[in-house]
């Protein structure tokens, strides 16, 4: 009798001290994948796109390239709204699914983290790479889930 108890009074313990803490913050998605598309991931990786590049012209030759500490930052800043606009996509009522919205969502995370380091490290070769995966993961989703989203938001 005196085991039963103790291990109530130690289940009752160890469930107290586990079955608090916070509660996690509600989250209120409030624009839809569209919105977000025009609002936040495409002009941030159009930021990422026009920073780096070359243009040949009647004129002459034009490296883009961020300049000085604040191009450099606007870059930085861009990638990190497109990095964290994944997570964003990764949201109810945002995800159309469990799988593969999921996997193209991250990487976009993936892609927006490597410009993120990229213009950190002022590396505009490795940007101007990371520019190609960052429109391959905007083209993968896309070729999966455009014409789904554009009706839905109809």
């Amino acid at each position: 009798m005196r085991t039963i108890v103790m291990l109530l009074a130690l289940g009752a313990i160890v469930s107290f001290g586990c079955g608090g803490g916070p509660q996690p913050p509600p989250f209120k998605p409030v624009a839809d994948v569209k919105q977000l598309m025009q609002g936040a991931i495409d002009p941030s990786a159009d930021v990422i796109w026009e920073a780096t590049g070359t243009i040949i012209s009647k004129d002459g030759v034009l490296e883009r390239r961020p300049k000085n500490q604040a191009e450099w930052d606007t870059v930085r800043n861009a990638a990190i709204m497109l990095t964290e606009s994944g997570n964003l996509l990764m949201m109810s009522p945002r995800a159309k699914d469990g799988d593969v919205w999921m996997k193209r969502s991250q990487e976009m995370i993936d892609t927006g983290v490597a410009a993120w380091k990229a213009a950190e490290a002022k590396n505009v070769d490795q940007l101007f790479t990371i520019g190609g995966d960052v429109y391959e993961a905007c083209s993968h989703c896309h070729q999966e889930y455009m014409d789904a989203i554009k009706n839905a938001n109809k």
